[in-house]
Order: structure tokens, then C-alpha cells, then sequence
């Protein structure tokens, strides 16, 4: 029997080769937009004199660090459970290599997730998500889409999946956690819990998040790349937590064969770097509250102009972004040559000067007029700029932060304006 386009979106269009294919360009985590934090950059230097290598999957000193870590937020584990990559892709490559099978992932979903599993030859199947959040499938979807992929004669064995959610920003509530965890393990597939943005709550009181880990402790692998709330984005570092128990014993020790192979180690100076942060000093835990705050406010702002401008946005919960649908703007973008999500980071990357990946990179309908924008950007062009947004009472009113909102606000007043005038008289 032939199988079904595991994409749904049939072939893609032709596109210059530096930058449009679905695995040629991948945007990158929303950065964080700020200097390296100082005791972050003396730890690198400290060690910057280590020629060795890191061990594959990390050293004793970033194993028991990430442990600590772990156990901090109520997920306990071992060093002989946790291993380290450079970067969360690596550590994704090495799981879906050594699972094997169909991979399973929400629509949207983080841009850099499905295209290592078809680097490997694995068909990739997007569920959809409910209206309330992103990140995590529909159970009801979840089920038909295992059963559709079965009887088409595939095999799916992992679901990725992330609670606090890149691109859309939201954090699954608990109810609906549990019952797609439920689900996933009832058909026996395997967990993989993106938990990178975990740390990057905005409001971390009246939030709940929990990690499916906590749920099914013996089906879950949680995956962590610290450039979300932790390291710079240019010091690629990452952490796996993995299941108790024998079968997870023997993933482990197939993805540390594949890391292996791909020569995956970490750097030295930055496996130190990692270790520090991973020990949440208090110079760590503070650059980092005040950064969630910083992105908040912007993410709030930037959710008002969105929404002021006739898109639509959930409210972003966490990391540092958001996720608009300019649907409702559809006619004012089409007289701009805009009909789709590639036209549409085309069109926005240009008038907003920076960049603004359509939903196409996560998995979405290339037709919707979706787009994550991150606010990073926003903080202005310096790192004396970037500092000042960290360290002010009032970050929206600073100068360079009102122009870079400005500009935003006068590009969606814009297409809101004429999309009014497009609509036809009543």
C-alpha cells in the first residue's frame, strides 16, 4: 500500500539553494539578544587552556551537574542517565537513530525537529495541536494519526513533544498533557519532552508546567538545549535525561554509539561553561530571571501590536517569542504579492529588518499566513543598548526600544488599514 504523504503538503517548491529548503535553512532558537554573561565568559576563558577532548555524552563534572539539575525540579536521576551534546539536535539525531521507526511530531513544531529525522530516511508525521496551546498533539489526533500510519504499514515509535512550546510560545496545560502521555503510551511509543524553554516561564506563579517525565517516568527522555535559558546560543551545549530501568539503559548506550560515530563531544572550555550554568549560581539564576522579565514585557508588546493590527496571537507564556496569524489580513497582503507563508517571511523579514520565519519551518500549512516573530531583535543594535533593556525599570520606553515597536505597530496598522478598505461594503 502507498504511503501517505507523512508531510501533507506535497513536493516543495524550488528555492534558491542558500536558504529556503526545509533542511538547507532551519531558524535558529529566538536568541536572547544580550551580552555573555560575565562569570559565564571567565569560566570559558579559565578553560580555554584544555586541549583534550570531552568525553562522548560529557564528562563527570557536567553529568553531575545536569543530575543536580534535574533533581532541582523534581525529576531525579543518575550520571550513569544523563548525557551531554553539543547542542539539542545532536542529542535528537542520536535518539530517533537509535529508536528507529515513524517519528511523530505536533504541527507546528520546533523548526529543527523534523529535518534530522529525514536526514536519517524516517518518515515524519505531524498531529494537530488544540486551539488552547501548542507543542503538544491532540490526544484524539495523536490516536487516529498512529492508527492511520499502522495501517498504511508504518511504524511509529517516537513522539517528540515540547510543554513549554517554540514557536508558539504556550505552555500545555496539565490535563491535556496527560491525556496525550496517556495516549502516546498506551500505543507504546517512546517520549521525547523538548524542555528548553522549561526555564523561561513569564509568569512562573500562576503557570503550571509539568513534564511528561513526571507522568510516565519509564517512557520519557527529556531533552534540553541550554542556549534557552542557560548559555549563549554560540556555545552549543545540550542535556538528556534519560529512563530508569533496563531498556532505557540500553537506549542510552545506542545513543552514545551514535554520538560516537558523529563524533558529537562537546568542546572543552564550553562542557566547563556548562557545568557552571548548570550549577545555577546565584550571577546565573539572576541574569536569568531578569532576562525572562525583559522578554515578557517585549513579548507582551509586541502581542498588543499584533493583535491591534488585526492578526491574531495566543498570548505568549514563555520563551522569547510569539506565533501571529495574519490570516485576517490576507486581502492587504495579497495587493503586496503576499498568498503564503514563504511571501510572508519574505515580506515581514524586509519591513520589520529582521528576521521572521514563516510557519512552513515548523511544519506548518504553507498556505497559512503564519509567522513566528522573536523579540530579541528588539532590544536594540548594540550590546551597550542590549544591557541598558536589562538593567531599566521601564524597558518599553526606552528610546530604541518604542522605534523598533513603532516599526512594528506602522507595518500591521498598515496592512490592518487597507484590509479595511478591502472588505466589502455592508
Amino acid at each position: 500500500m502507498r504511503r501517505t504523504d507523512p508531510e501533507g503538503q506535497g513536493p516543495p517548491r524550488d528555492t534558491p539553494a542558500r536558504g529556503h529548503g526545509p533542511v538547507r535553512y532551519g531558524p535558529a532558537l529566538p536568541d536572547d539578544g544580550l551580552p555573555v554573561l560575565p562569570e559565564l565568559a571567565t569560566a570559558l576563558a579559565a578553560a580555554a587552556s584544555r586541549g583534550g577532548e570531552e568525553p562522548v555524552g560529557g564528562g563527570p563534572a557536567l553529568l553531575d551537574a545536569a543530575r543536580g539539575y534535574w533533581e532541582r525540579r523534581g525529576l531525579p536521576a543518575t550520571p550513569a542517565r544523563v548525557t551531554a551534546g553539543p547542542g539539542a539536535p545532536a542529542l535528537l539525531v542520536a535518539l530517533t537513530a537509535a529508536l528507529g521507526g515513524d517519528v511523530l511530531v505536533p504541527r507546528p513544531c520546533a523548526a529543527w525537529w523534523a529535518p534530522y529525522a529525514r536526514l536519517l530516511g524516517r518518515p515524519v508525521f505531524h498531529v494537530a495541536t488544540p486551539a488552547e496551546s501548542g507543542g503538544v498533539p491532540d490526544p484524539y489526533a495523536l490516536l487516529e494519526t498512529v492508527r492511520r500510519v499502522r495501517d498504511e504499514g508504518g511504524d511509529p515509535r517516537l513522539l517528540v513533544l515540547s510543554v513549554a512550546d517554540d514557536p508558539t510560545a504556550t505552555v500545555a496545560p496539565p490535563e491535556l498533557l496527560h491525556a496525550t502521555v496517556e495516549a502516546a503510551t498506551g500505543e507504546g511509543l517512546h517520549l521525547v519532552s523538548d524542555e528548553t524553554w522549561r526555564d523561561t516561564l513569564h509568569a512562573p506563579h500562576a503557570t503550571v508546567l509539568l513534564s511528561p517525565a513526571e507522568m510516565v517516568p519509564d517512557r520519557v527522555t527529556v531533552v534540553s538545549d541550554l542556549a534557552g535559558a542557560l548559555l549563549p546560543a554560540g556555545w552549543p551545549a545540550a542535556v538528556a535525561r534519560f529512563p530508569e530501568g533496563d531498556t532505557a539503559s540500553a537506549l542510552h548506550a545506542r545513543v552514545l554509539d551514535v554520538l560516537t560515530a558523529l563524533g558529537a563531544r562537546l568542546a572543552g572550555p564550553v562542557a566547563v561553561a556548562a557545568a557552571h550554568a548548570l550549577d545555577e549560581p546565584e550571577p546565573v539564576t539572576t541574569r536569568r530571571a531578569a532576562a525572562v522579565r525583559l522578554h515578557a514585557r517585549v513579548a507582551a508588546a509586541v502581542h498588543t501590536a499584533v493583535v491591534a493590527g488585526g492578526g491574531m496571537s495566543r498570548p505568549p507564556q514563555a520563551g522569547r517569542h510569539l506565533y501571529a496569524d495574519l490570516e485576517p489580513l490576507r486581502a492587504a497582503l495579497g495587493a503586496q504579492g503576499v498568498g503564503d507563508a514563504q511571501e510572508l517571511e519574505d515580506f515581514l523579514t524586509v519591513r520589520l529588518g529582521m528576521p521572521a520565519p514563516g510557519g512552513h519551518r515548523f511544519g506548518d500549512d504553507l498556505q497559512a499566513l503564519r509567522v513566528r516573530l522573536a523579540t530579541g531583535p528588539l532590544l536594540g543594535g548594540t550590546d551597550e543598548e542590549r544591557l541598558e533593556c536589562l538593567t531599566s525599570p521601564a524597558p518599553l520606553e526606552l528610546p530604541h526600544v518604542q522605534r523598533a515597536l513603532m516599526s512594528l505597530r506602522s507595518v500591521l496598522d498598515d496592512l490592518r488599514d487597507n484590509a479595511q478598505r478591502w472588505e466589502p461594503p455592508r
